[in-house]
């Protein structure tokens, strides 16, 4: 009863788990109204590197009492032009301006403004921009929300206007220019947006000249700034590839001496450019437009301590950073492809020659120098991402070299974590290598979340601040390797535990990884978490033993809908601005518009199926695993014979991989980053046992722990003596000395055997009969009918145990094959229910 119970009372803890982690969201203060008056002042262009007290003092000095942070500026077109940035700033969503654009460039500004009353203005081509926005755009946005959401507002110059224009063209107020006196202008309204000029070009000396003159216009508008006022400045924009990070100030009552942050990014000292329309919104107390924008309210969180220059170089730096990311990871990422591909190919002849052969003739071994040195390469392969991970630890991109800095130090962490492995206490063991790298894995990528996934903002493995996806928690890369690597973890430990057990523990093991990709404390990855559930679920329920059947594939999917479930019902109750993903998914299919949001899904999904190195990884894999690994001589399905606990891990990471990558719309990046831990550690346990298919042990008084536990330490087990990693116990590379011996009872004085009638030489590696109870991998058989192991018996359904009465298993029958034979063995006794053999009476 309680058996049939097991996947439902799993399912259970799996789905508690998930919604525990997914409800609970971080405390952020709520914007409120603080200001009668929001000014928003834009520099197109404008970075940190160019204020300093000297060019900008106007600026300096909002900055030392305000709140400061870097400022995304994404639209709708890469780069982001000034016209999209002001268009985008005024839709509150990724906008884009129609028309021609230069490959790599920004198109000269073409924007007409239009004057026929002297108050306001006329946009002419407001019309055709929103039809190209709602119409060829994925984002559905309206340009012109922000103004449409105040009953006034105040354009300056020809970028405020397209931010200002309504989305039938009208500005309700506009001058081309601040006049003498800005102060009645700017308090005419309760919005006022400012074009303050432009900084672009590379020559220093030009952007600084331009800094300051857009200084000095900043410095009359705080001079004519309207009582109790918010004031917003920005670089609202880029002015060429590639796209860089930029200035976001927020000085007024409440805005002091802090770090700019939102719900969009999740992180202090993060901004988006659609996040200040909710924020003047916000500030001035007014109600959201009820199509949401995409942005959120920003608020200033943190006492900002120390001086303004040492608080200025930290987003400077970031900005470097971004960029020497965006020229490194590319070609990481294809030189990792291309050597995993490279790997893949030396390791095929490898796992054609491991097994022995049990006949006179057979291919010719391997050195085991060789396969060692094959061994730690696979090692190093699986270690690359984690190394290129904690390589961001290091300042590299401050070098003028910055890539050779990143290789040498990722290399030398790829050493380092090679080394580590290869002489830990468990390297000789089938599945050492297995369990350590993994578990190192899991280490480092959950150190890194718990810590505030520092590593990963801006990191080569990680994501870009740049690209406007995604600023907190787990990575596409980082979900990938966090994924594959807890559930190995789980199926390792599993695999060490009573049959009994397994699903517990890999349920304590993938739940508690649950937790941490789906905390917006943490991973702040849902729909990562939600594809986690699923994929634990399939592992937990064939950990023991069996196939996966309807039945468990079902309960599987049920735990991750379950969660699924669960957290939109939590997340829909939030306050709309508060809502997560999934919840402003749902509410969007509610009103009609999560067509959107599909077809952005499916963009990216192919975008990123067609352009990223780690499809090939994903693919590579793939093939290695099918045509490969999975074949008779390729070991895997071995592997999975002797270790279903290791079976279990590995489905259920290609299932939680494989759905996290289609739902969060990174098509197969997420399994082309778990295949890159995955495929290596495989291969590597697969030689192994390979290596040894042809050994012979005998039961002894270790031949099985109490506890009916599988242990791969050389001794006991609920295999042949030696444990379940390997059939003589030490499992360690092909070729290597056992660590202990074989051993066994004292053998009885050899019967009268009659000759086989057809030698059997292959009888000891019978994975595929369930009949052999004389082969030496039998610690655990998935194929008995209920899906647990079958113990070891005579042929006669009686447990062959040594007896006065009848020799153990080994101490008589019939001979084996030389290349199986040793020189201790006795013969085996004979099989009764094979035919082949029969046992003289005594």
């Amino acid at each position: 009863m309680l058996r049939r119970l097991a996947p439902a009372l799993l399912t259970v803890l799996v789905v508690a788990l998930g919604v525990a982690a997914l409800s609970a969201r971080p405390p952020r203060g709520a914007p409120q109204r603080t200001a009668d008056f929001v000014v928003l002042a834009g520099v197109a262009g404008l970075r940190w590197e160019d204020v300093s007290a000297q060019d900008t003092p106007t600026l300096w000095r909002m900055a030392q009492d305000g709140s400061i942070g870097s400022l995304s500026v994404r639209s709708a077109h890469r780069p982001t032009c000034p016209v999209d940035g002001w268009l985008t700033l005024g839709a509150g969503s990724f906008a884009g301006w129609n028309g021609s654009r230069i490959a790599g460039g920004c198109p000269p500004a073409g924007v007409v403004v239009e004057q026929p009353d002297g108050i306001g203005a006329n946009l002419p081509q407001q019309e055709s921009v929103v039809q190209y926005n709602q119409q060829q755009l994925p984002w559905g946005t309206v340009p012109g929300s922000l103004s449409e959401s105040v009953r006034c507002s105040v354009a300056v110059g020809p970028g405020a206007a397209v931010a200002a224009a309504r989305p039938f063209g009208r500005v309700d107020r506009y001058a081309a220019g601040l006049p003498a006196d800005p102060s009645a202008l700017l308090g005419s309204c309760v919005l006022s947006i400012v074009d303050l000029g432009t900084v672009d070009g590379v020559d220093p000396a030009a952007r600084a000249e331009q800094a300051r003159e857009a200084d000095a216009q900043l410095a009359r508008v705080l001079a004519a700034r309207p009582p109790r006022s918010l004031v917003l400045v920005a670089g609202i924009s880029d002015t060429a590839q590639p796209s860089r990070l930029h200035v976001a100030v927020a000085d007024g009552p409440g805005w002091e001496r802090g770090w700019l942050t939102s719900a969009s990014t999740g992180r202090d000292g993060y901004l988006q450019l659609v996040d200040l329309a909710p924020t003047a919104l916000a500030a001035l107390g007014r109600p959201m437009p009820e199509r949401l924008f995409l942005g959120r309210p920003a608020i200033s969180t943190g006492e900002r301590t120390g001086d303004l220059t040492d608080a200025i170089n930290a987003p400077a730096d970031a900005d470097r950073e971004a960029a020497a990311q965006r020229t490194v990871s590319g070609g990481f990422f294809t030189l990792l492809a291309g050597v995993q591909v490279l790997l893949a190919l030396a390791v095929l002849p490898l796992l054609r020659r491991a097994r022995p052969h049990a006949g006179p003739t057979g291919p010719t071994r391997v050195s085991a120098r060789v396969v060692g040195v094959v061994e730690v390469l696979l090692v190093a392969a699986a270690l690359t991402l984690p190394a290129a991970l904690l390589a961001d630890a290091v300042p590299w991109w401050r070098g003028e070299h910055p890539g050779w800095l990143f290789a040498g130090v990722t290399a030398l962490l790829v050493a380092g974590g090679t080394a580590a492995v290869r002489f830990a206490p468990g390297y000789a063991n089938t599945l050492g290598p297995f369990g350590a790298v993994a578990g190192l894995t899991t280490l480092v990528v959950g150190l890194d979340v718990f810590t505030g996934a520092r590593l990963q903002l801006n990191g080569v493995v990680g994501y870009s601040a740049l690209q406007g996806g995604r600023y907190s928690g787990l990575s596409t890369v980082g979900l990938g390797v966090f994924l594959a690597g807890a559930l190995l973890t789980g199926g390792w430990l599993a695999q060490r535990v009573h049959r009994g057990w397994r699903p517990a523990v890999m349920v304590a093991v993938g739940g508690l990884a649950v937790v941490v990709v789906g905390s917006p404390y943490l991973g702040a990855d849902p729909v990562g978490a939600i594809a986690l559930t699923a994929g634990l679920s399939v592992a937990a329920v064939i950990s023991a033993g069996g196939w996966l059947t309807i039945s468990r594939l079902a309960w599987a999917a049920m735990a991750a809908l379950a969660v699924g479930i669960g957290f939109a019902v939590v997340d829909l109750r939030r306050p709309a601005a508060e809502r997560g993903s999934l919840g402003r998914f749902l509410s969007a299919v509610g009103d009609g518009t999560g067509g959107f949001t599909v077809h952005r899904s499916s963009t990216a999904n192919f975008e990123t199926l067609v352009n990223s190195p780690l499809t090939v990884l994903a693919l590579v894999g793939a093939l290695v695993v099918w045509f490969a690994l999975l074949q008779p001589w390729g070991g895997l399905m071995r592997l999975f014979g002797i270790y279903p606990a290791v079976r279990a891990a590995l489905a259920g990471t290609a299932v939680a991989a494989v759905l996290g990558g289609l739902l969060d719309g990174a098509a197969l990046d997420v399994a082309g980053a778990a295949a890159a831990l995955v495929v290596p550690m495989a291969a590597l346990a697969s030689l192994r046992v390979l290596g040894h298919a042809a050994d012979r042990t005998r039961p002894g008084t270790g031949r099985t722990r109490d506890d009916g536990a599988d242990d791969d330490r050389g001794s006991g087990g609920a295999g042949p003596a030696g444990g379940g990693d390997g059939p003589t116990g030490g499992g360690g590379p092909l070729g290597a000395v056992h660590p202990r011996p074989i051993s066994g009872p004292p053998a009885s004085p050899p019967r009268s055997v009659t000759p086989p009638l057809t030698p059997a030489p292959d009888t000891l590696d019978a994975p595929d009969r369930p009949d052999a109870p004389d082969r030496p991998d039998a610690p655990d058989r998935p194929d008995a009918p209920d899906g647990s192991a079958r113990p070891v018996t005579d042929g006669a359904g009686v447990d062959a145990q040594p007896t006065p009465e009848r020799p153990a298993d080994g101490a008589a029958g019939s001979p084996v094959a030389p290349a199986q034979r040793l020189s201790s063995d006795p013969e085996p006794p004979a099989r009764a229910d094979r035919g082949s053999t029969g046992v003289a009476a005594p």
